[in-house]
């Protein structure tokens, strides 16, 4: 078909829901079609390239932060823009502008395009639309309530924490809702549209006992409306906090040193995220940057140990219902039974490893091209109860959450600091500590893991990984671990 000669398209009628909706408020509002698209990429199929995209997004954004009964902050605002990107081999050109005008968009195809040799051909193709699994509604939660309504719940979320213990002395609370609407068209065809919401609500308390003050912080969310914070679930993160602060109130100095250190369900996961996910991202691993890089087959971790990316979960805050090179998320295997399996892949690394995509192109806007990315990634279950674990413990640290941490990617080595943790002797709790930092090398932990518990969880919705400046919402999970080696816990205790 001749580059001037818009393809016929789907009646409106005959589409998704979403995609009919995604046409209407981001292309039409702005004077686009995806025929023009189409033409646009056109202009990039000039030139010989491998792949190449347009990347349209509009992103509503409003969050609410109470502190002592005062609105310390709301803001609202929606950005919108478009990136284009083109890849020839192993280079990418990538071009973006916060206009969605055909203009914008055409001028960033002329400056991609010089990635390749001129002289390409191509025909305007029949666009095909692709639905992923539906994983949330796509219901705005922003338009879910009103402010008052919103600065009430965190008046609520206030009220319940205060009066939970007299020592909690200050309360600080936060709310953030996004709604989210992207339109991919590729070279090749494809189109993909998708409605992405996100809320979460934190909640952070202090407590105080004589001249000791203490901190706890709990809180989630993921893609639902505001609905989702019901009665229940607001006490369940109040108590979470406030459990956390009070307990820490009692804690003491850490020990140091090796010892069995015995991680909790949920969100310590994050120390799986970090030590190991990160290295079984096909980009590291094409370049040989990876301590997994060519692994595929061999023994990686104890038998039992069976690690996951899946980011088709309905409602997760790491789930999509296509990721953004308009690929379905799906279930990917990463580590079976301790045995290296697989690779998190997106487009370019798997056309350049002669592998299929796993869903994991993900970027963090349309100012970002996309890389392979982690969805939610967690541990399956062993067969452990939770408390025949700890009660296996003669003596060490039993660490039930996590604050930040660091890794190196390269050498799988990282550091993680505990917001909360227990000093276990004889098989039993004996007494919070306080400082504790957990030192080790992800591949080499994971070969000490002796006991898996059957209680896998993920977290409450509050993850974001960073990788080369990007950041995205992702989840993480993992049953309670004890691990009986590798593991230095530095503290502050003589």
């Amino acid at each position: 078909m001749p580059y001037n000669q818009a393809p016929d398209f789907l009646c409106a009628d005959t589409m998704h829901p979403t995609y009919s909706a995604v046409q209407a408020r981001l292309l039409e509002a702005n004077r686009l079609s995806p025929e023009l698209l189409a033409k646009s990429l056109c202009i990039i199929g000039a030139h010989h390239v491998d792949y190449a995209d347009i990347y349209c997004q509009r992103t509503a954004y409003e969050s609410w932060h109470l502190e002592e009964g005062i609105v310390k902050s709301g803001s609202f605002q929606i950005n919108q823009g478009v990136g284009v990107r083109a890849v020839s081999g192993d280079k990418t050109a990538f071009a973006y502008a916060d206009s969605l005008c055909i203009d914008s968009i055409n001028r960033s195809a002329r400056a991609v395009r010089a990635i390749g040799a001129a002289g390409g051909k191509v025909s305007a193709k029949m666009p095909s639309e692709t639905r992923g699994k539906p994983v949330c509604s796509a219901s705005d939660p922003i338009a879910g309530l009103d402010s008052a309504a919103k600065v009430a719940l965190l008046n609520k979320v206030e009220a319940i924490a205060k009066a939970a213990d007299p020592r909690i002395v200050q309360v600080m609370a936060g709310l953030t809702c996004e709604y989210d609407m992207v339109y991919l068209a590729r070279l090749d065809g494809k189109h993909a549209a998708d409605i992405r919401p996100m809320v979460r609500l934190n909640v952070t308390v202090i407590a105080k006992q004589g001249e000791r003050r203490e901190q706890g912080s709990a809180g989630g969310g993921g893609r639902y409306d505001l609905a989702y914070f019901d009665e229940n679930l607001v006490h369940r993160f109040v108590d979470a906090a406030v459990k956390q602060a009070l307990t820490n109130l009692e804690s003491r100095p850490a020990p140091a040193g090796e010892m069995t250190v015995v991680l909790g369900n949920g969100w310590p996961g994050v120390l799986l995220h970090e030590a190991v996910g990160h290295g079984l991202e096909g980009d590291f691993n094409r370049k040989g940057t990876s301590v997994f890089s060519g692994r595929i087959g061999e023994r990686v971790a104890a038998k039992g140990v069976t690690v996951v990316d899946q980011g088709d979960i309905a409602g997760r805050r790491g789930s999509l219902n296509i990721d953004d090179e308009g690929n379905e998320t799906r279930r990917t295997v990463l580590i079976e039974d301790g045995i290296l399996v697989g690779y998190m892949q997106d487009e370019t690394n798997a056309r350049l490893t002669g592998t299929q995509s796993t869903g994991n192109g993900r970027r963090e806007s349309y100012a970002s091209a996309p890389m392979p990315r982690m969805t939610n990634t967690f541990m399956e279950n062993g067969s452990y109860e939770p408390e025949e674990i700890i009660a296996s413990i003669d003596k060490g640290i039993y660490a039930v959450n996590f604050g930040g941490g660091q890794v190196d990617i390269t050498s799988g080595k990282f550091v993680f600091s505990a917001s909360e943790a227990w000093w276990v002797e004889g098989g039993r709790l004996q007494y919070p500590v306080k400082g504790a930092t957990i030192i080790g090398n992800g591949p080499e932990v994971l070969k000490h893991v002796s006991m898996i518990g059957n209680d896998t969880a993920l977290d409450s919705g509050v993850g974001v990984c960073g990788k080369e400046g990007q950041s995205v919402p992702v989840g993480v999970g993992q049953p309670t671990l004890r691990i009986d080696a590798g593991l230095t816990v530095g503290g502050s205790a003589i």
